[in-house]
C-alpha cells in the first residue's frame, strides 16, 4: 500500500490530501445541466467507491462531503476494498425546515447522530450553518454554534468548521472554540475566497489548527498542474488540500501532481495533445 505525506488532525493521522465529493455528488459550480451530468454518472455508491479506492490505494485515507447515505456507504466500499480505514469528514447541514432561511439547532444533536451512525470520524457544521452564526464584531461565535462543535466532541467525533468566509477562522480561535481544523476554499483564481488570496494565505499561517483547504482548481476553472502548484506551495506543513475528481485517471493524476509538487520534482503525467500542438512535439 502507498503512502502519502501525513499531518494529525484533533488526534487523528490523515494524509495531507484528501477525496473531495463534489464531483460525485452534482455540484458543480458551473451549470444545473453539468450537476444533472454528474449525478446521472455516479448514479450508485459503487460507482464513487471506484474512485475513492483509486485515492485510497495511494495512501489518500479520508473523503469530505455532506450527510449522505450513498457517500457513506462508498466509503465503506473503498475501505473494504482498500483495506485501510478511510475516515469520512462529514460536513452536515442543521436537520428540520430550512424555509425562509431558518435552521433549527435543536435538531442538531439528531445531525450528529447520525453522522455518527454514517461512521463519521469528523463532523463540521456546513458553511450554510457557519458563516451567518459568526460575531465579527466580537471575534467569536454565535453561542449556538460554539454549542455544536461541543455536541460533535460529546458524540466522539473531531469538532470543525467548515467555511467561506476567513472570519471564522480567526473568530474561532480567537475565543478558543472546540474547533480543531477549518474547511477553508484556497486557489490561485481566488474563486470563492472572501478576500485577496493572500490575505487568505495569511489567515491560513496565523491559524492555531490545521486548515483543510477546497476548491484548490477552483472547480475546473484552472489547470491541475497550475493550481496544485499554487497551494501546494503556499501552504503550511499541517495544513491539507481536498480535491475532487470524475474518473480514477484523473484521480491517479491529482495524486501525481500533488506528490512532484511536495518532493520538489517534475510531475511523471501525460499532457494532453490536440492538433494545434503537433509542432510543439519532439
Amino acid at each position: 500500500m502507498a503512502t502519502f505525506p501525513q499531518t494529525t488532525v484533533g488526534g487523528v493521522s490523515l494524509s495531507r490530501l484528501i477525496c473531495g465529493t463534489n464531483w460525485f455528488l452534482g455540484y458543480s459550480h458551473t451549470s444545473s445541466a453539468k450537476d444533472r451530468f454528474i449525478r446521472e454518472l455516479f448514479d450508485s455508491p459503487s460507482k464513487m467507491a471506484k474512485i475513492i479506492e483509486v485515492f485510497a490505494k495511494r495512501g489518500i485515507n479520508s473523503v469530505m462531503g455532506p450527510l449522505k447515505a450513498e457517500l457513506s456507504q462508498a466509503i465503506q466500499e473503498a475501505s473494504q476494498r482498500a483495506g485501510i480505514k478511510i475516515h469520512y469528514i462529514c460536513t452536515p447541514d442543521f436537520a428540520g425546515d430550512l424555509s425562509g432561511g431558518k435552521q433549527d439547532i435543536a435538531n442538531w444533536p439528531k445531525t450528529v447522530e447520525k453522522s455518527k451512525a454514517a461512521g463519521a470520524t469528523f463532523c463540521f457544521p456546513h458553511q450554510c450553518v457557519t458563516d451567518c452564526r459568526l460575531d465579527r464584531l466580537n471575534r467569536c461565535l454565535a453561542p449556538d454554534l460554539a454549542q455544536a462543535l461541543r455536541t460533535v466532541r460529546e458524540y466522539g467525533m473531531v469538532p470543525g468548521l467548515s467555511t467561506h468566509a476567513p472570519e471564522s477562522i480567526v473568530c474561532a480561535d480567537a475565543s478558543g472554540a472546540e474547533c480543531e481544523t477549518y474547511v477553508q476554499p484556497y486557489n490561485a483564481l481566488g474563486f470563492l475566497c472572501q478576500v485577496e488570496t493572500d490575505w487568505i494565505q495569511k489567515v491560513i499561517h496565523q491559524a492555531k489548527k490545521p486548515v483543510m483547504t477546497i476548491k484548490p482548481l477552483a472547480a475546473g476553472r484552472l489547470l491541475p498542474p497550475t493550481g496544485f502548484a499554487f497551494v501546494w506551495s503556499t501552504i503550511r506543513g499541517c495544513d491539507l488540500v481536498t480535491i475532487g475528481t470524475i474518473s480514477a485517471y484523473e484521480a491517479e493524476e491529482a495524486v501525481e501532481l500533488s506528490l512532484a509538487c511536495l518532493e520538489g520534482r517534475a510531475a511523471k503525467v501525460e499532457l494532453q495533445t490536440t492538433r494545434s500542438k503537433k509542432a510543439l512535439q519532439k
